[in-house]
């Protein structure tokens, strides 16, 4: 049975981040029986749509046709039409120019949904060990280290996770000004994800720089998770500090685990070395196993 003709609205569809089968059956449908996807690339798009056998017209929509294309759009939303919006690839609206279009359709009384699905975002935040309760999307940073700088030291002391888009050529250069200006704190690099080769490299900052540095850019999409700035003004308890040093102690020795949390805390490095000794040897367990 062919998919319901959806009600006319714009369609904000979430689409797979690389493994095609993350697209869920309510936008697949969606898809299939809109009368319009406005996509950013269509040869991308097209790749998707054939893997679903959905042979639904489709219109280019990105930075540089925005303004052009946008009233068409509008114009055939206020016509009773249907429009689904994507993005290459995940939510769309996120690093892309649909926001200026759900714009656009509030402001005209025009009904907007979203099919929720594949993020990047929150598949790296989820996948990164990292805390997850509060966290702040900063897109691409600056392309130049200056500029790079300065965004960061702006969001310097935010008590979220940070997450971040990166070029793979920028990689390297980035992981150095974040560690530098941020202070040497856990981080992860998602690279690939949901993809046959996803990898996951959790490390303090200046290790990241160091690892990409050396191996060069890597291949494929980049988001980098860095953990949140560290309330000094309220000291850690020493289940919190056991915990970072578990963390730490779980990619390498008792020195280097005491350096690395000394560096995110503040607290004495000696006395870190002595508890990450009695960590490593079981005297400070806590019974949980």
């Amino acid at each position: 049975m062919a998919p319901r003709k959806p009600a006319p609205s714009l369609y904000l569809v979430a689409t797979p981040i690389g493994n095609l089968r993350d697209l869920t059956i309510r936008a697949r449908d969606t898809l299939a029986s809109v009368d319009v996807i406005a996509c950013e690339d269509t040869r991308v798009t097209r790749k998707l749509l054939a893997a679903y056998a959905i042979e639904t017209p489709m219109t280019a929509y990105h930075e540089h046709n925005a303004v052009r294309v946008r009233p068409r759009l509008i114009e055939r939303l206020k016509s009773g039409e249907s429009v689904a919006l994507l993005s290459d690839a995940g939510t769309p609206l996120v690093s892309d120019p649909g926001y200026k279009l759900v714009r656009a359709a509030i402001e005209e009384g025009l009904p907007v949904t979203a099919l929720p699905g594949p993020s990047a975002v929150l598949s790296a935040l989820v996948l990164s060990g990292l805390p997850c309760d509060r966290f702040f999307f900063g897109g691409f940073l600056p392309p130049k280290s200056t500029a790079r700088k300065a965004a960061l030291t702006e969001l310097a002391s935010l008590k979220a996770t940070l997450v971040f888009f990166e070029s793979p050529r920028r990689l390297a250069g980035s992981l150095a000004d974040m560690a530098a200006v941020l202070g040497n704190r856990p981080a992860a690099v998602a690279r690939e994800l949901t993809k046959r080769f996803e990898e996951m490299v959790r490390e303090p900052l200046n290790r990241l720089a160091a690892h990409y540095h050396r191996a060069g850019p890597p291949k494929g999409e980049v988001v980098v998770v860095v953990a949140p700035a560290q309330d000094t003004s309220s000291p850690l308890s020493d289940v919190e500090v056991d915990s970072l040093l578990r963390l730490a102690l779980a990619k390498g020795g008792t020195r280097d685990a005491a350096a690395d949390v000394a560096a995110l805390t503040g607290l004495s490095k000696r006395k870190l070395y002595e508890r990450a000794i009695a960590l490593k040897s079981g005297e400070g367990s806590d019974g949980d196993g």
